[in-house]
């Protein structure tokens, strides 16, 4: 009784491990997704935490209104994983122009839907594009 007790609890460990081991990261990026389907570019560009070279224009020019990932009007969190020799969670998204985001098997709206991988700096949970 005692083996299947212990059994169950390593069991229930190693499924909660894997489950919630990068809900901060994952966190990080609902709010940052959030601002951007609020429309607050501005609150989106300060959680992005961008360095001096990536200047709110081209943070427009990416995620504003007109941006090549925009509007973002709903969003889903597909998966997360730490690459190999990074400090960083890549985080993968499905945005889409359209709120609620669209079914699958509606293939006119679902083509507008893309798919971006964003990193998350699991320090201090800024936000950057992964390096080709």
């Amino acid at each position: 009784m005692a083996f299947t007790v212990a059994a169950l609890a390593t069991l229930a460990i190693v499924v909660l491990y894997f489950q919630f081991r990068y809900f901060p990261e994952k966190k990080a990026a609902e709010h940052f997704f959030n601002a951007l389907v609020a429309g607050d570019t501005v609150k989106a560009y300060q959680l992005w935490k961008p360095s001096p070279t990536y200047a709110m224009k081209d943070f427009l020019a990416d995620w504003g209104p007109e941006g090549y990932y925009g509007p973002v009007k709903s969003y889903h969190i597909l998966h997360a994983k730490a690459p190999s020799g990074s400090n960083a969670i890549a985080i993968s998204v499905e945005v889409s122009p359209y709120s609620p985001m669209p079914d699958p098997s509606d293939a006119e709206k679902s083509r507008r839907t893309k798919d971006v991988e964003v990193w998350v700096l699991a320090s201090d949970k800024s936000f950057s594009f992964p390096v080709p």
